[in-house]
């Protein structure tokens, strides 16, 4: 399988990422593993998870199979944080607080001290930017997180934050944006992707088939 560099940071994944949305949930375990010995045995490496799929579940499933289907030097493992489910409604929560405390509860189901790649998922009017960007500053120099990111944001949200974190010392640079994009949806070719292309991010689709 190709392998890319994500944008112009020094993160390497396989073309094809896999998602693990339902894992936990509508797949099983047995069915996750098989979906995962698949994905690397075609040479892929990259596992797309978050906190709130399956509550937990995903990130518990994916622990679960480092060491025992494959080594976690071996795959680059994504998650995100900013949404959870509460009594099923859908909740945000981008706040440095609420932020950090989802990350070490999504390193601790995993069962690794790091992820290779986490992103804010949704951009959240009510919390002030520069406190959803201090807990990206916080995971990335505490080596939780390799490299940050953030999903599901705007053009101008998104490089709003892309300039806002390179011009500044001491700041976690964006390397990634994941969003929808399908042959169904294709509004990140406006703004987004020429963004990514300009500023030097990657750019990650989610749900490319539609």
């Amino acid at each position: 399988m190709e392998m890319r560099m994500v944008g112009n940071s020094g993160l390497e994944i396989s073309r094809l990422g896999l998602g693990t949305m339902t894992w936990g949930r509508d797949t099983d375990t047995h069915e996750a593993a098989d979906q995962a010995r698949a994905y690397i045995e075609a040479g892929g490496n990259f596992l797309d998870s978050a906190s709130h799929y399956g509550a937990g579940d995903s990130e518990r499933v994916i622990g679960g199979l480092i060491g025992t289907l494959f080594r976690r030097e071996d795959v680059v493992i994504s998650t995100k944080a900013g949404i959870t489910y509460e009594a099923g409604d859908l909740k945000t929560d981008t706040s440095r607080t609420s932020l950090m405390s989802s990350l070490d509860q999504s390193l601790a189901r995993l069962g690794t001290d790091h992820v290779d790649l986490w992103q804010v998922q949704i951009w959240d009017a009510k919390v002030p930017l520069e406190d959803s960007l201090s807990a990206l500053d916080w995971a990335y120099t505490t080596g939780r997180a390799r490299y940050v990111g953030i999903s599901n944001f705007t053009g101008w949200q998104t490089a709003h934050c892309v300039t806002r974190q390179s011009n500044q010392g001491g700041k976690a640079p964006i390397a990634t944006i994941q969003s929808e994009y399908s042959l169904l949806n294709r509004e990140v070719e406006r703004e987004v992707i020429p963004a990514s292309q300009a500023l030097g991010f990657g750019f990650l689709p989610w749900s490319p088939l539609g």
